[in-house]
């Protein structure tokens, strides 16, 4: 099974995600959206199987930080269209465990149902 964390090296959250995976055993593919940057195709993906709006950080810096037009009128479209501009945008991390199955952010039960053998 190919397992993917999408997010950012520097984030105190993949930070954890990561260290949970590890003590684990858990093998894992890092994308990394600072350097690889993330395609529309997936983010579309994403939001079918988990909807856009589990997606979207509204929590960050980054979203606060973006002009109140870009806040308001949030549909599907504009939020993919701002998560893959600024990928930070995107909360952090997305598991993808292979099978279409997703987990968005990190809770160490979640993870632990996940794996469970």
């Amino acid at each position: 099974m190919a397992i993917t964390i999408y997010g950012i090296p520097n984030c105190d959250t993949m930070k954890k995600a990561r260290t949970w995976l590890d003590e684990h055993g858990v093998a894992y593919d890092f994308h990394d959206y600072k350097k690889a940057g993330i395609d529309r195709e997936r983010l579309e993906a994403w939001s079918k199987k988990v909807g856009w709006e589990t997606l979207l950080n509204r929590a960050g810096t980054t979203f606060r930080k973006l002009p109140d037009a870009d806040k308001q009128g949030l549909t599907e479209k504009k939020a993919i269209t701002l998560m893959q501009a600024q990928p930070s945008l995107i909360k952090r991390p997305v598991l993808d465990l292979g099978r279409g199955k997703l987990l968005v952010g990190f809770k160490p039960e979640v993870y632990a149902e996940a794996f469970e053998r």
